[in-house]
């Protein structure tokens, strides 16, 4: 294989008193540990594990400053002597992989979820319960000192820089615009009135923590609200930020209230990057940039082309903690890539779990979940070559057993064959890609196209049942109409269907196919902009202009039995955004269903007491999922033990998180 080469993501960055390794920074991401009993040593394992795979400089997840600041009640904060004792477990496991790590020090300001919430101005934030108190003037500047003093008690804990969250809506960026700060004094009205509280707070913390101290600024780029900033004003904050100490500027995206997606598998790779290259040239600061850059080779051109200075990436260092190591190496193709689907990262954050990852259970659980060489032999047969089969059988192998995985079609990755072929998802190649290279280098075995008998079990030691799901078929009449499909078959095969189209079932598997059946032809990045009303001009505050509709030339109709909201999808994160995808191109959501029949008219439905027909040319049936079991009632006849995992365990909603995560944990107990 060819070995790939990254000048510009390798190469050094001199920021005169110190330098970093390379041009990668790990961006800020809550774990959920920096809160929980015993989480900082977890939290040094973790960053400790990143900081040996290369990453020039990590940023921690958010500290608040003072209580008022905190996300939420107990949230984690960086204000005495014994907060900073306590980060050097932290400190030192990054230092001793000769690592750098900053500080991220955040104010949650409107975005606190508790009632002390302080803003600029006592607006409430739409995605929040509490409206905030408006800071005095007094309250300011004891704000101001807070920051100050806790980039000190940083320094002391031996971070090599912090991090100043001005963006994302939270306090410093609720200072700077007017959608947030109403303030007629001081601190608000013009935008030199409302710069002042993040250029104040920057000088502080300068000169608390002397010159040799990194001071990355989170400056708020595109705010994607309205009332946010011009690009002018940007410029504007940027000049005035390297003048008051910034050592670096970090590119912030989009306001958490925003109604624009930004991280999720549909936006495409690097998309916003653009936003900061429009910045380059104005300050003689480095530059980093993010958003969906999850590959080595998207980084390089990123830097290549001069969109910036350095790239920031959080959750492909969730993915893969070696990221940066294994491309100075050339294997790229043995990176584990995040395909930003945030079922395990933000939405067990939102949940307030721990944070991991769907396509790496591992991650934040390093002093956990851990793979050991087993001290005798076994020979284990794994039976489904999807994602639980894979992560079973190659974790097994890694452990030194003998295994041997059966699949009885042409090729692994079970599932998530289908869910690469659904606009939005064809990142979930990249994660079979990556299993079936760690089959290979374990040395697995792998028997495709077979149908295993019990006979050949009779030599395993371990059997494990990987089997997965398959359709469930509802009870409707006329199920067996000609116009009728399987999700498997039709993501499968791809058939031709008519211009008007039923959809059964609006869970996550209904939501990819009425996704799939309505994608416009046209997917560039730009019309993908214009679509979510991005302008790329930044002319207008915020950046945002109209949205450009594009209705699907077919009719479709989503369906579901549960009354209440339709199309949901699996994740707390992305269900809007799946939801609005389908609204604006027009297809129709319907709850509290009744299915009738279905014949040469259509579907026919029930709706609010009221008998419908649609008048659907085909009727794609997403009902849910049944366990394959296969040979799980022949084991238990004959007495031979089993385990079994994944779909094959539960259907459910086609979890994969629970599935890999299945597979490690069972052989990790063998």
């Amino acid at each position: 294989m060819e070995q790939k080469s990254y000048p510009h993501l390798l190469a050094p960055l001199d920021l005169g008193f110190t330098q970093l390794k390379n041009r990668v920074l790990m961006g800020s991401m809550h774990t959920g540990l920096e809160e929980k009993k015993g989480g900082l040593k977890k939290l040094g394992a973790f960053y400790g594990e990143r900081a040996k795979g290369g990453v020039g400089i990590i940023v921690t997840g958010g500290f608040s400053p003072n209580m008022r600041g905190s996300l939420y009640p107990f949230a984690a904060s960086m204000t005495s002597g014994r907060h900073a004792r306590s980060h050097r477990v932290v400190t030192d496991a990054v230092h001793e992989h000769d690592g750098k790590i900053a500080l991220q020090l955040l104010h949650a300001g409107r975005y606190s979820y508790h009632p002390l919430a302080q803003s600029a101005s006592s607006i409430r934030a739409p995605i929040s319960k509490f409206t905030p108190f408006q800071m005095s003037d007094r309250q300011i500047r004891s704000t101001i000192k807070d920051f100050a003093k806790s980039a000190e008690l940083a320094r002391e804990a031996g971070y090599d820089g912090i991090e100043l969250m001005g963006s994302e809506g939270y306090l410093i960026n609720q200072f700077i615009c007017a959608r947030s700060n109403t303030r007629y004094d001081d601190w608000g009205g013009s935008y030199e009135n409302r710069i002042r509280f993040p250029l104040e707070v920057v000088r502080a913390v300068r000169q608390r923590v002397g010159r040799d101290f990194i001071i990355i600024f989170r400056l708020s780029m595109l705010d994607l609200v309205e009332q946010g900033s011009t690009h002018e004003e940007v410029i504007m904050l940027a000049k005035e930020l390297e003048k008051a100490g910034v050592t670096i500027i970090n590119t912030g995206i989009g306001w958490h209230e925003a109604r624009v997606p930004t991280i999720a598998t549909q936006v495409p790779r690097a998309a916003f990057t653009w936003v900061t290259e429009k910045l380059r040239g104005q300050v003689n600061i480095p530059l980093v940039t993010t958003n969906r850059i999850n590959t080595p080779e998207v980084a390089e051109d990123v830097l290549a082309s001069g969109h910036a200075d350095m790239v920031s990436m959080a959750r492909p260092f969730l993915a893969d903690a070696h990221f940066v190591a294994k491309a100075a190496e050339g294997r790229s193709e043995d990176i584990n890539t995040c395909i930003a689907c945030n079922q395990a990262c933000l939405d067990h954050v939102f949940q307030g779990k721990r944070a991991s990852c769907l396509v790496n259970p591992q991650a934040c659980y390093e002093t956990e979940l851990v793979v050991t060489p087993s001290a005798y032999k076994k020979k284990v047969a794994v039976i489904g070559g999807g994602m639980a089969g894979m992560s079973a059988a190659t974790t097994a192998a890694e452990r030194g057993f003998d295994v041997v995985l059966f699949e009885k079609s042409d090729t692994l990755g079970g599932q998530f064959n289908l869910a690469m072929q659904i606009p939005g998802k064809e990142e979930f190649k990249e994660t079979i890609r990556y299993f079936k290279r760690r089959v290979d280098q374990t040395g697995v075995t792998v028997k495709l196209n077979t149908n295993v008998s019990l006979d050949e079990l009779k030599g395993f030691d371990e059997v494990i049942l990987a089997t997965g799901v398959k359709p469930r078929v509802p009870a409707i009449e006329g199920i067996d109409h000609e116009k009728v499909i399987d999700y498997q078959t039709f993501i499968r095969d791809q058939p031709e269907v008519g211009s008007r189209v039923a959809v059964v079932g609006a869970g996550g598997i209904g939501v990819d196919i009425a996704s799939m059946i309505t994608e416009p032809e046209d997917t560039s990045l730009d019309n993908w902009l214009k679509e979510w009303g991005v302008d790329k001009s930044i002319g207008q505050a915020g950046g945002l202009q109209p949205a450009e509709t594009h209705s699907s030339q077919r009719q479709v109709w989503l369906l579901q039995r549960r009354e209440g909201q339709v199309g949901k999808g699996p994740g707390k994160t992305t269900g809007w955004i799946h939801r609005k995808t389908l609204q604006k191109r027009g297809v129709e959501l319907l709850g509290g269903v009744s299915y009738e029949k279905i014949d040469d008219q259509g579907l026919h439905i029930s709706l609010e007491g009221q008998y419908h027909i649609l008048p659907a040319d085909h009727v794609i049936i997403c009902a849910g999922q049944e366990s394959v079991r296969g040979l799980a009632q022949q084991l238990e006849d004959a007495g031979k033990s089993f385990h079994i995992i994944g779909g094959a365990d539960k259907a459910g909603e086609l979890d994969a998180k629970r599935a890999i995560r299945q597979g490690i944990e069972l052989a990790i107990s063998l």
